[in-house]
This record gives C-alpha cells, sequence and structure tokens, in this order.
C-alpha cells in the first residue's frame, strides 16, 4: 500500500533524524549566539583593552622586566613539563593497553584524578609533601634544592595537571591497534626499543602530537595549582597567568590584558595547530574519539 494523502499525491515522511529548515536555523543561531558571548567577545574585549592606550603603550608594558620573566618562565615550564609527560604518557598508555593485571581500571581512573581534584588541592598536597615543614621538603631546602616557592614546584604542578592529556589520547588508540604487529615484530626477533620505534610510534605518532598541543596549552595556561606552590615571587616563580592577576589586582588594566593578549596568542596558535593536525590526519586521528 502506497503512502499518499487524501488528494491523492504522494505523502513525503520525514526522517527520523532530519530536523526542519526552522529548527536547523534556530540552532545554529543559537550555537553562534552562545560561542559569541562565551568566547568571541571576552576575546576581544582583551585585545582592546590591552590597546585602548595605544600600541605603543602596550608593547612598553611588554617590554617590562616582570612580563619578560613571565613570559620566559612560562615557556620554560611548558618546554620542561610538555617532554616530560609526554614519555610518562607513553609509558602509561603502553603500560596499560600491552598488559593485562588486576586494577588496571583502577589505574585508569588514577590517570583521570587530574580532570576532578580542585587545582588548588592539588597545589596544597605539593606544599605538604614537600614544604619546609615536611621532612622530605626541609631536607631539600637544607640541601639547597627547594620545592616550593621554586622552579621544581611549578613544574610538578603544571605536570600534575597536564598529564592526562597525553595518555588518554594514546589509550584509545593503542587499543584499537591491539598487540598483533608488535608481537608479530618480536617474533621476528626485533628488540622492544627497536619495536617501539618502528612499529608502535609510527602508529601512534598523530595522537601523540595532538596530546602534546593540548598539553602545551593547559600547561602555559595554568593557575590554580601554580598560584599555591609558586608564592607569585615577581621576577622569580611568578609565571604569565599569574603576573597577570597581580597586575589586575594592581590596576594596571593596560599592562594586565596586553599580557593576557600574549597568552591569548600563544593559545590561538596552539589552536591553529591542533585544527590543522585534525584536517590533515583527520582519519588517524578518528580513532581518538572512540572510547
Amino acid at each position: 500500500m502506497s503512502n499518499t494523502s487524501f488528494t491523492g499525491s504522494p505523502t513525503r515522511f520525514r526522517s527520523a533524524t532530519e530536523e526542519s529548515a526552522a529548527a536547523r536555523l534556530v540552532m545554529i543561531v543559537f550555537a553562534f549566539v552562545g560561542l559569541t558571548i562565551l568566547v568571541f567577545a571576552p576575546l576581544v574585549a582583551v585585545f582592546v583593552v590591552a590597546l585602548a592606550d595605544g600600541v605603543v603603550a602596550s608593547l612598553k608594558s611588554l617590554a617590562t622586566r616582570d612580563a619578560r620573566d613571565a613570559i620566559r618562565l612560562t615557556l620554560t615550564i611548558a618546554a620542561i613539563s610538555v617532554p616530560l609527560n609526554a614519555i610518562f604518557g607513553v609509558a602509561a598508555a603502553w603500560f596499560i593497553t600491552k598488559f593485562d593485571f588486576r586494577g588496571k581500571a583502577f589505574l585508569i581512573t588514577l590517570i583521570d584524578l587530574p580532570f576532578s581534584v580542585s587545582l588548588v588541592v592539588a597545589g596544597l598536597c605539593i606544599v605538604l609533601m614537600f614544604g619546609t615543614n615536611s621532612f622530605v621538603g626541609g631536607w631539600l631546602v637544607a640541601n639547597g634544592y627547594p620545592i616550593v616557592f621554586a622552579l621544581p614546584g611549578i613544574i610538578l604542578a603544571t605536570m600534575f595537571v597536564t598529564f592526562p592529556f597525553v595518555a588518554r589520547e594514546l589509550i584509545p588508540v593503542m587499543i584499537e591497534q591491539g598487540r598483533a604487529e608488535e608481537e608479530a615484530a618480536l617474533t621476528l626477533g626485533a628488540s622492544g626499543w627497536r619495536v617501539f620505534f618502528t612499529v608502535t610510534l609510527p602508529n601512534i605518532r598523530w595522537a601523540l602530537l595532538y596530546g602534546v598541543l593540548l598539553c602545551n596549552a593547559r600547561a602555559m595556561g595554568e593557575f590554580g595549582a601554580v598560584a599555591v606552590v609558586s608564592g607569585k615571587i615577581r621576577g622569580q616563580t611568578a609565571t604569565m597567568p599569574t603576573t597577570i592577576e597581580m597586575l589586575y589586582q594592581e590596576y594596571l588594566s593596560v599592562a594586565a590584558f596586553s599580557l593576557a593578549a600574549v597568552l591569548a596568542m600563544l593559545a590561538l596558535v596552539t589552536l591553529l595547530l591542533k585544527t590543522a593536525l585534525e584536517i590533515r590526519h583527520a582519519d588517524q586521528l578518528a580513532t581518538t574519539r572512540r572510547a
């Protein structure tokens, strides 16, 4: 029996997954308005305030010693913590996906812990473990190796916050690939390191790069845990986010927003690299969306 109306003309049934033109328009407008209010408008406001007194004034504020030290420290922290987290993330993903053992689910939960724990709490934990009042921290300070209110403490806090990004990108990919290729290489006499560099690494390289980009963006913008362990000492432990907060509290709006604009541009560069990676290697990255 054909589907016809009372007038005899065929009736077209809309698919359950197909929206009407009006519904699509409403959703697009809603998404655009939401992005404008939450993302685009604040980002534009940062650059507007940064250039409120002109380009010269903004550049002069960035040329101050505090701003230069903050930029240098932030880039140094990212340059140290991101490669270390890449190594730890690869090792964790390898251990979880290539071996069967009790407590694997618990270990995966621990990897996700920085996503759920307050960053201020994470910073306080580092202070309690390595502060001057603790046994380990007191011994390190006495021997000239302070952790808290120094570069090592900031790196530890940054690594804690950014650790899940690399591991979480690699685990689904390595689960999808399985162990067949590695086992075949081992049966042919390849060593463990040779298997990793010739078989495993080429298969995970794009997911690894994607995770490193996310890790880098988070490392440069971290505030909560770093603010606790750094002490926000100008010229020594004040990163870009903490310096921005101090400048804003001192009502130095142009200086604060100029430094914020630099941080935003660094984030935008990372975002552009991530987008280019997604466009060019969409097939290889598709498995990272499966879990």
